[in-house]
């Protein structure tokens, strides 16, 4: 049965996949919170047992979709809902990063100028109304600096930008039925964005070690939040097209019906963007 001849809506049958992805989440979240009242121990088993079931429930959840969208379950109406779906889900992680962007202008150009015009000398006599500050930590405590734009920056933007490119020529080598030059350009995505958190990771042990930390004030928040969330979103994005690629190996995906690649790949140029403001916005200006 093709996918184009399906004349009625798909309604997939009751799935136990969501209830198991929420007891990992439980865990995890016991977990975390345990660890932090000082229980090590029951932490890490709470924290092992919700990623192994996180694990489990990704590999199932991922493979039932698949074997649906194989089988040519999902029709035009199916494939809008989940174009629209993914747009929606876009749209609120676009007012996710907005809101910590939010947060560094109002820091950097609203509070910290405010601070520097009204009399704190008594509160905090050396305050320097600067970016970057540590405040509102003694400002005598640390020299505080940026990180160098022109490193490890801009070479993974160069590294995201040419990711964006590979998963590009991937989705047209897709569209011309060219397995090979598909397989090739997404093993390439993969590899640079593998690449591009290993860059990331190196980045922060140095930070770390210089002095520049979580605790580090309202500059050391903003830019470990900023640049950590969207390390994280890497890699999930990363995640989805190691997935996509092993799918693509096995022969998934036509080139007129291949909107789990579409996805990824919009998620992935969602991804390129925000590295973009974050580049120029935390790390350039």
């Amino acid at each position: 049965m093709g996918a184009q001849s399906v004349s009625h809506y798909f309604i997939p049958q009751p799935s136990y996949w969501p209830i198991t992805g929420s007891i990992a989440l439980m865990a995890l979240a016991f977990g975390f919170v345990t660890l932090l009242h000082g229980s090590a121990n029951v932490a890490w088993s709470l924290i092992g047992l919700g990623f192994a079931i996180l694990i489990y429930m990704l590999f199932g959840w991922f493979g039932a979709v698949a074997r649906e969208s194989e089988a040519g379950n999902y029709n035009d109406q199916v494939d809008r809902s989940f174009r629209w779906s993914m747009a929606w889900f876009i749209f609120s992680e676009v007012m996710f990063f907005g809101a910590f962007f939010s947060a560094l202008f109002y820091a950097r150009q609203i509070s910290v100028p405010w601070l520097g015009d009204i009399d704190n000398k008594l509160l905090w006599p050396n305050f320097n109304p600067s970016w970057p500050t540590n405040g509102p930590l003694p400002f005598e405590s640390h020299a505080i600096e940026k990180v160098n734009a022109w490193g490890i920056p801009a070479l993974n933007t160069l590294i995201l930008l040419s990711s964006g490119w590979t998963v590009t020529m991937a989705h047209w080598a897709l569209k011309k039925n060219n397995r090979g030059a598909l397989n090739l350009w997404l093993f390439l995505t993969v590899a640079l964005g593998v690449l591009f958190l290993g860059l990331q990771a190196y980045e922060y042990v140095h930070a770390y070690a210089e002095g520049l930390t979580l605790k580090q004030g309202v500059f050391g928040a903003t830019f470990y939040m900023l640049t950590g969330f969207h390390g994280f979103h890497v890699t999930i994005g990363t995640i989805m097209l190691t997935v996509i690629l092993f799918r693509c190996l096995a022969g998934h995906f036509k080139p007129e019906h291949h909107f789990g690649f579409e996805a990824v790949s919009w998620y992935w140029h969602f991804v390129d963007v925000v590295w973009l403001l974050l580049f120029v916005l935390v790390y350039w200006l």
